[in-house]
């Protein structure tokens, strides 16, 4: 076979995904760029005649809106507190099932990736009565050791760090489950050695396991950090964006000016401002890999 004719061969094979990215990620993307540069509303809805090109003028005014940069504010708050909190716990949650001591791998494995697998809504209502002051079960187990009720979702001050633990619940055995690949991967006659050295389990993880660790925690602290930039049906299920806005995110402010008051162009604005501040983040970090030679 020609050797065009083996590229033609391959082009065919990936010919049906590469059309099904093209048609369902590519041309929204362009068309909610496009939208970005109008004022595409409810009335442009009815008539594509009261559609009218403003230029930057979504950009400008998302960056002169206050409420833009609240909503930005919790998000990075999220992301920061809750990105390495998640990768800890993946972290402990590894080191615990792959330890030699741990029995019963298998079931606990699958326990702690269950919550990955669960309805993202269904479980929010569940914290949600859960958390709640006067009925919840939290504070119920709190008041046997004469704790009084904590109103954990209505108090502006608790709201924020009540998602975020159970963002942390939902989503850490995910990353445990690549974090376990990655300590199956390193070879045993590492630990060997350092133990006929005298090493302590402490230093064997010092100077062993995160080095060696380095690259694949830096994979899930992206793909981590990337998903928690898009926060939205915690805080739409669980408090609506309150209590006095502390739980209110970018993406839930987005969907507020798009659906609830038909202001398209500027919602797609924001998401494009937004895609801007999730691509400095991870130039961020990937920089911060590189010096570390985890990338």
């Amino acid at each position: 076979m020609k050797r065009g004719g083996g590229a033609l061969v391959g082009w065919m094979f990936v010919a049906p995904a590469l059309i099904v990215i093209g048609v369902f990620f590519l041309l929204p993307v362009l068309a909610a760029l496009g939208l970005s540069f109008t004022d595409f509303n409810i009335y442009a809805l009815a008539s594509l005649k009261n559609l009218r090109f403003v230029g930057i003028d979504n950009y400008i005014a998302v960056l002169r809106m206050g409420l833009f940069w609240k909503a930005l504010g919790n998000t990075l708050y999220f992301v920061v507190v809750g990105v390495p909190l998640s990768i800890g716990a993946a972290l402990g949650a590894a080191l615990l099932v792959h330890s030699r001591l741990a029995r019963w791998k298998s079931f606990f494995r699958v326990a702690l990736f269950t919550p990955v697998v669960t309805n993202l809504i269904a479980v929010a209502v569940i914290w949600k009565y859960l958390f709640q002051e006067r009925y919840g079960f939290v504070n119920y187990a709190l008041s046997w050791f004469g704790i009084h009720p904590i109103d954990w979702l209505g108090n502006p001050h608790m709201s924020m760090p009540t998602i975020i633990l159970f963002a942390l619940w939902k989503n850490f055995g995910y990353s445990m489950i690549i974090v376990l690949a990655g300590l199956q991967a390193i070879p045993d006659e590492l630990y060997e050695a350092a133990r006929l050295d005298g090493a302590s389990a402490w230093r064997q993880v010092r100077y062993i396991t995160l080095p060696m660790l380095g690259p694949t925690l830096m994979t899930v602290g992206l793909l981590t950090m990337v998903g928690y930039f898009q926060l939205f049906a915690e805080p739409y299920v669980m408090t609506q964006g309150g209590p006095l806005q502390s739980t209110l995110s970018v993406l839930y402010l987005l969907y507020e000016q798009g659906f609830n008051w038909w202001n398209l162009g500027f919602a797609s604005a924001i998401a494009f401002v937004l895609f801007v501040f999730t691509m400095i983040a991870t130039w961020a970090l990937m920089r911060f890999g590189r010096r570390k030679g985890w990338v």
